[in-house]
Formats: structure tokens, C-alpha cells, sequence
């Protein structure tokens, strides 16, 4: 029982983690209208485009993620009482596939940001720049929320390990 309980302890904190998200795609639309309402200047125009793109990706992910994780705390409950061995064996499968998944996340990410940056320097147009910006401010965020769910996976995939398999046979 013990392993139902850590697996919906991480879903329900993934499910808290995956509302950054959603707020802040909302924040990054808000300013999609504030630039639409209130742009002046070519610079404050061109970032209309972009922080609308930016606050959608960012709403699909979180509105995603979120609901993923919530139809997984109860799977995980009927995952367990049907097949606790099978069930402790796919978090395992489940949680190390994600850690890999992490591994890249972590070096595409910061390659992107950097792309990114270089686009500021070398090309000195509104779109272009407002483009790049808005692009670094969502991979930040990104590698925030990203971050803290990648320390829930590890940690939840060593309590995983910790767990005595012949508990899982009563």
C-alpha cells in the first residue's frame, strides 16, 4: 500500500506543479493584449505574435500535463489493486524512462536559449528580436517548472527503489 501512496503523492504534486504552466501562459496572453492595446512602438508591436504563440504553448502544456496527471491518480489506484507487482514494476519503467527524458530536455533547452540570444545580437529587427526574447522568457519557465518536477521524479523514483518487493506479493 505504501507504494500507492508515494505514486499518488507525486501525481498530486505534479498535478500542483503543472498549474505554473497554465498560469503562466495566461500571464504571457495578458501581455499578448496589454502589447496589442497599449504597443507604441514597433518593438512593443512585434511582440504581440510572439507572447500570444509562447501563452498558448505554454496553456497546451500545463492544461495537458494537468490533466494527464489527474486521470493517473486514480489509474494508479486501480493499477495497484489489480497487480500490485506489475503495477510497482511500470512506475519503475515509467519513472527511468522520464528521467531520460529529462537528460535532454535539460541540454536541448539551454541550446535553444542560446540560439536564442544569438538571434538578439545578430539580427536587428523588431520581430526578430521581440521573437527571440519572448522565446527565452518561455524556455526559462520551462526549465523552472521542468526543473522541479525533475527533482519529484528522482526522488520519487528512489522511494520507488526503497520499497521492499515482498510487500507488494501481500
Amino acid at each position: 500500500m505504501e507504494i500507492l501512496k508515494i505514486a499518488t503523492e507525486w501525481a498530486k504534486a505534479e498535478v500542483f506543479s503543472t498549474r505554473f504552466f497554465i498560469l503562466f501562459g495566461f500571464l504571457f496572453l495578458l501581455a499578448s493584449v496589454g502589447f496589442l492595446q497599449l504597443g507604441k512602438t514597433d518593438l512593443a508591436k512585434a511582440y504581440i505574435i510572439p507572447t500570444l504563440v509562447a501563452g498558448l504553448l505554454l496553456m497546451t502544456i500545463g492544461v495537458g500535463l494537468f490533466f494527464t496527471n489527474k486521470s493517473r491518480i486514480t489509474q494508479f489506484k486501480k493499477a495497484f489493486n489489480a497487480d500490485a507487482p506489475s503495477f510497482y514494476q511500470s512506475e519503475i519503467e515509467r519513472s527511468e524512462s522520464t528521467l531520460k527524458e529529462y537528460a535532454v530536455v535539460f541540454k536541448v533547452i539551454p541550446i535553444l536559449i542560446i540560439i536564442a540570444a544569438l538571434l538578439i545580437l545578430f539580427i536587428n529587427s523588431p520581430t526578430w528580436r521581440a521573437i527571440s526574447i519572448t522565446t527565452i522568457a518561455m524556455l526559462i519557465i520551462i526549465l523552472l517548472v521542468d526543473g522541479t518536477a525533475h527533482s519529484r521524479i528522482v526522488s520519487y523514483h528512489k522511494e520507488l527503489k526503497l520499497i521492499d518487493k515482498n510487500e507488494l506479493q501481500k
